[in-house]
């Protein structure tokens, strides 16, 4: 999802990288939008938007930096739901306050989501904010993509004539979709300087006070317990609603199939601690990992979840008498898939961190798929000499 070159290979909880997700960074991380439309507000336009400002280039939309009950209402949705992958804002250029001719340019992508946590920050400023078609995603995630990326970028300035809204010649791009742009190509094509901005919205007022220079803290990007948990439900749900009502079903049809028929007594009696068992696995990978994250030994994501998932299977098989009963061949089965389904899930969660980047994550998918194939096919497998074994075939 949001994999990026400049990543920072070291595991901390204080990262300083070019690129990475932060609460009240300049671009939200880890999510992804679909279309452009915009939240009709009254009078046909969007809430948010509180008037138009004449300039050389026609009028152009004012917004606010007061976020409402219902800006707050969506970011939950977003958090928790698909609901981003149709929230997005129309690009082009927008003014906050009174900007001039010599008021700061801001970049950003047409994420709704990111696109609020900027203008939020913005509060008491002038400025101007020239938001890009990123085909509603964010600035992380469309910079990886290329949506967030040189050609748009001057595209946008000449489609918005912004050498005719400032006098001066220089934009802030988000240091987040530092790896999508090309500063050099950006100024011989339109005549406009890119200066990278600090990681968090809330330095840009003292960024462009001290001349469009940032300081090492303004560089650092911090990543701490509570942002990974508020974006656990991204990978939970998706975890919850695509694949475990599948599993589940699975599992009960398996574990009640007899050779005259499905018996739902044998499904739910003995198949209940494998749904239990479903349910560890999505918290071990979609949970616990991200929320020990900066903890667990090795760098991989597929190894972390793999790891966490499988001293949850042992701490349940142990302490739980639910799983008393297993013969060997379950107890393999247990120890095979329930580890990898964790790790899966928790491999999902690259594209919300700050701790790798596009050419580990490649390299990890290389490896890891492989043997989430190889280890479904031997789980299958097992599962079939069980029940053959309990009808007395084998």
């Amino acid at each position: 999802m949001a994999e990026l070159k400049f990543m920072k290979p070291a595991l901390k909880e204080k990262t300083t990288a070019c690129c990475g997700p932060a609460q009240g960074a300049l671009q939200e991380p880890g999510e992804m939008s679909g279309n452009t439309s915009l939240p009709p507000g009254k009078q046909g336009r969007p809430a948010w938007v509180t008037g138009t400002l004449t300039t050389e280039a026609g009028p152009i939309s004012i917004v606010s930096t007061d976020l409402t009950m219902s800006d707050f209402w969506e970011h939950v949705k977003c958090r928790t739901s698909a609901f981003r992958n149709n929230y997005a804002v129309n690009p082009g250029l927008y003014a906050v306050g009174e900007p001039d001719k010599n008021s700061a340019v801001l970049i950003s992508a047409n994420y709704k989501l990111s696109f609020d946590a900027l203008r939020e920050a913005l509060k008491g400023l002038h400025v101007w904010v020239l938001v890009l078609d990123t085909k509603g995603i964010n600035v992380w995630c469309a910079a990886g993509k290329g949506t967030f990326g040189t050609d748009e970028l001057i595209r946008s300035i000449f489609s918005t004539r912004l050498d005719s809204v400032v006098n001066h010649r220089k934009i802030i791009v988000p240091q987040l979709g530092a790896p999508g742009i090309s500063a050099h190509q950006v100024r011989k094509s339109s005549g406009f300087t890119v200066c990278y901005g600090p990681v968090k919205a809330k330095d840009i007022s003292r960024y462009i006070s001290a001349g469009y220079k940032a300081t090492k803290e303004m560089r650092t990007i911090t990543f701490p317990l509570i942002d990974r948990l508020i974006l656990t439900p991204m990978e939970i749900n998706p975890a919850m609603k695509q694949y475990y009502p599948a599993y589940s079903l699975a599992m009960l049809a398996i574990f009640g199939l007899q050779p005259a028929g499905i018996y739902f007594r044998e499904a739910l009696v003995d198949g209940l601690p494998f749904l239990l068992l479903g349910l560890i696995s999505v918290l071990a990978g979609g949970l616990i990992t991200p929320a020990l994250l900066p903890y667990i030994p090795f760098r991989s994501f597929a190894i972390k979840g793999w790891l966490t998932g499988t001293l949850l299977v042992i701490f349940s098989l142990k302490f739980t008498a639910l799983f008393s009963q297993m013969n060997t061949v379950l107890l393999i089965f247990t120890y095979l898939f329930f580890p990898l389904a964790s790790s899966y899930i928790a491999l999902q969660f690259t594209g919300a961190t700050t701790f790798t980047g596009m050419s580990g994550v490649r390299k990890e998918l290389k490896i890891a798929i492989p043997l989430y194939i190889a280890g479904i096919v031997v789980s299958l497998v097992l599962l079939l000499v069980f029940k053959l074994g309990a009808w007395g075939l084998l």
